[in-house]
């Protein structure tokens, strides 16, 4: 069973950046597909993008896209999300997710078997 820890959470003003890490337990951490959602209060967990095991796919949903990278380095056994440009809208608490699994990518929390604990990311305007 994967373990997830993540780091890299704080307080940042509006247009700034932050890059979260999600560092995993597991030797065969490229066989995980991984994603990153996010939860703010009051609101159901959402996903904000994902990865292929290999890095050679993405996604991202709509309110990111052009502001937030994912990637994954597979020899560190640890996946990234650089967040730019943000927003107080952005505030949340992001989890790390993990899924062994080949085809589409998932974009429901559902769809993950493996979770972090979370870490709080607060944009003040």
């Amino acid at each position: 069973q994967v373990q997830l820890v993540e780091s890299g959470g704080g307080l940042v003003q509006a247009g700034g950046s932050l890059r979260l890490s999600c560092a995993a337990s597991e030797r065969t951490f490229s066989s995980y597909r991984m994603a990153w959602f996010r939860q703010a209060p009051g609101k159901e967990r959402e996903i904000v993008a994902a990865i292929s095991q290999s890095g050679g796919s993405t996604y991202y949903t709509n309110s990111v896209k052009g502001r937030f990278t994912i990637s994954r380095d597979n020899a560190k056994n640890t996946v990234y999300l650089q967040m730019n440009s943000l927003k107080p809208e952005d505030t949340a608490v992001y989890y790390c997710a993990a899924e062994r699994a080949t085809g589409l990518i998932k974009v429901t929390a559902g769809g993950y078997d493996y979770w972090g604990q979370g870490t709080q990311v607060t944009v003040s305007s």
